[in-house]
């Protein structure tokens, strides 16, 4: 089954303000395109240090009112760095009420700032605790860790290699961190891409099976004669570029971001259109008893075959959890062959 992860949007669980939990209950209560697939209410970063207490209480009082009605995954983002035994202990702390109180509510956590394979070890370890105590099933609550520093990137090939068996099903990449941690420098104020960096994200993930997601684009606004908009065309061109490189999901700081990242790892009408036209001809010509076929100058055989079965299997996750985003984004003759052709490969 694909796992859907076009959109990893992470939410301040506390903010400074008469309705502190704003954008916790905005997130939760997104609708359509701006509906994110990972929602993470953050207690880390994204929480003033004085009100992570609240944030955790935000989330308790609030997610039961909406998870049920929320198409998307809930995992939020607690305490944790490998060099810091203090935030660990706070991870720790926040895992442990989460699970004993919202845990049936939630999909997982996601640990940031993990160092080599034995913090991430002890990370999955401390979900296996709380889940235990808290009464639920093994398994029930996944691990998504966030790449952002020196260990953890030396490790990478290992970490990933753990996911087999583990509860570990997503990692996401932190530039921010991983770039002061490195002493790299904003040149002119931008950072570096890291591009070598997602290459290997995206082959070591995919050789594990589990999600990649792209960093944060935090440049969301741009000033220009007295002006602020939204800067789109940026945040796409990251987008678009991690898709390219086989990058699952992007992170999304702003609703619009969402709206965005979903359209951008969702297949186009075109796209959708095309592969099914090659699936069918393929499909037909192995009732003829025919190994290989040429569509339109291509030939498909079970190697490109599975390319394009890939963009039919992202449709149909997205129609399960968002059919409402793929009513609006495809008419009703396409989707309704997605939903019916049969799947030879993959």
């Amino acid at each position: 089954m694909t796992r859907l992860c076009r959109t990893f949007q992470t939410a301040p669980a506390a903010i400074p303000n008469d309705n502190s939990a704003k954008f916790l209950v905005s997130g939760l209560t997104s609708e359509g395109f701006q509906t994110p697939d990972w929602l993470v209410p953050d207690i880390e970063d994204g929480t003033a240090p004085s009100m992570k207490a609240e944030a955790v209480d935000n989330i308790v009082e609030h997610v039961p009112d909406h998870a049920d009605d929320f198409a998307g995954e809930i995992l939020p983002r607690v305490e944790w760095a490998y060099d810091d035994a203090d935030a660990r202990e706070r991870g720790i702390e926040q895992v442990t009420r989460l699970a004993e109180e919202v845990g049936q509510e939630l999909d997982g956590f996601v640990f940031p700032k993990v160092g080599r394979l034995e913090d991430v070890r002890d990370a999955a370890g401390v979900i296996a605790d709380a889940e235990r105590d808290a009464g639920l099933s093994e398994g029930a609550l996944d691990m998504a860790i966030i790449l952002e520093t020196a260990p953890g990137r030396s490790d990478l090939r290992e970490i990933c290699q753990f996911a087999a068996g583990s509860r570990l099903s997503a990692l996401v990449f932190g530039p921010v961190d991983y770039t002061a941690e490195l002493g790299g420098r904003a040149l002119n104020g931008e950072r570096p891409r890291w591009d070598g960096l997602l290459e290997a994200l995206s082959n070591e993930t995919s050789a594990a099976d589990i999600v990649s997601i792209g960093g944060p684009f935090d440049q969301l606004f741009h000033e220009r004669a007295g002006v602020t908009y939204y800067n789109a065309e940026g945040y796409a061109d990251q987008v678009e570029h991690e898709a390219t490189i086989g990058i699952d999901g992007s992170w999304s700081l702003h609703p619009k971001q969402t709206t965005q990242a979903n359209r951008i790892h969702m297949p186009t009408t075109e796209e959708l259109e095309r592969d099914l036209h090659k699936i069918e001809s393929f499909n037909e010509a192995k009732r003829e008893g025919t190994g290989a076929v040429v569509v339109d100058g291509q030939m498909v055989d079970e190697a490109t075959y599975k390319n394009f079965a890939n963009t039919v299997k992202t449709v149909r996750a997205i129609d399960e959890t968002h059919p409402a985003q793929t009513e609006e984004y495809y008419h009703d003759d396409l989707l309704a062959r997605a939903m019916d052709v049969e799947l030879i490969f993959g």
